[in-house]
């Protein structure tokens, strides 16, 4: 292999931590440091054990890909997107959401449990005040446990989907069953009853909700800002447009047909997931020296 000029991989390692940096500040914030360590630092128990799956699969860079899915996903069910599209500002803040999902992850995942439980009882607080009518008149609330179900299965099925394509350690049949199993107690925890605790029953609720979901005006509009014209400074424009390119190519076709969103396989193959695994592993890079140790 012939070695880089010292001047060409000085520059090439400043960009890659500059998009990483831009990724940390926008998902996790100014006070990243301060945040992880008031979670993996603070005493007392934990939800899961750090030999558990859900703190592979969250501790991976392949999350951010994740997130970005699991927000396309979710958008196509019409009530569930009607409490985003009237009580969210996602057209101002793509990244707001994102970093909001990041922050309960992590306080679920690797924080204390007394930390963990005050998490889930603020997000019952608020879902309790995010009710309303859809566009076709039905009502809606985000404490609804239908609704807390969709919203569990779609972010399970896009962590576990992006991790497995995209993570650096993809997990084994066993291990994503015990994944799921880990999420579901979570899910119990915010109001979902007999949430799925095996890949199997993953993908046979999810296929219940198939009949449900549908494109509508608002999951469009959602696709579009996300994806096309994000609100978003040149900084972070880069990293982000690679970042969503990596969770459309794991979006299933029929969704991607209900967002109107291109399929090509082939350019997909050669070009979007080599460049998931580049963006996922430049993050993955840049964050190793300084990640935490987990916490028992």
């Amino acid at each position: 292999m012939v070695a880089l000029p010292l001047a060409l991989t000085d520059r090439v390692e400043a960009v890659r931590h500059a998009l990483a940096q831009a990724l940390q500040q926008r998902v996790i914030g100014d006070n990243a440091e301060e945040k992880r360590n008031a979670i993996m630092f603070s005493e007392g128990p934990r939800w899961f054990a750090a030999d558990r799956p859900i703190h592979q699969v969250h501790s991976d860079s392949s999350m951010f890909i994740g997130g970005m899915r699991a927000l396309l996903l979710q958008s196509l069910h019409p009530l569930a997107m009607a409490g985003v599209a009237q009580h969210s500002d996602y057209r101002n803040d793509p990244w707001g959401r994102l970093q909001r999902t990041a922050d309960f992850l992590a306080a679920t995942t690797f924080g204390p449990a007394h930390q963990a439980q005050l998490t889930i009882d603020r997000i019952k607080a608020v879902h309790r005040t995010v009710t309303g009518n859809a566009r076709d008149g039905r009502p809606y609330s985000a404490s609804d446990p239908h609704l807390l179900r969709w919203v569990h299965v779609a972010e399970v099925d896009s962590f576990l989907r992006a991790h497995q394509t995209y993570g650096a350690h993809p997990l084994t049949e066993h291990e994503a069953d015990m994944y799921v199993e880990d999420m579901a107690v979570i899910a119990r925890a915010l109001g979902v009853p007999a949430p799925p605790v095996s890949v199997r029953g993953l993908r046979d609720q999810l296929a219940m909700f198939r009949h449900e979901l549908q494109s509508t005006p608002e999951a469009r509009d959602v696709a579009r800002y996300l994806l096309i014209e994000p609100p978003i400074d040149l900084t972070t424009r880069i990293p982000y447009s690679l970042i969503a390119a990596a969770a459309v190519a794991t979006l299933p076709v029929w969704a991607r047909a209900e967002l109107r969103l291109p399929y090509l396989p082939v350019t997909e193959r050669a070009v979007v997931r080599p460049i998931g695994h580049l963006i996922a592993s430049t993050i993955r890079w840049a964050t190793a020296v300084n990640a935490p140790t987990s916490v028992d």
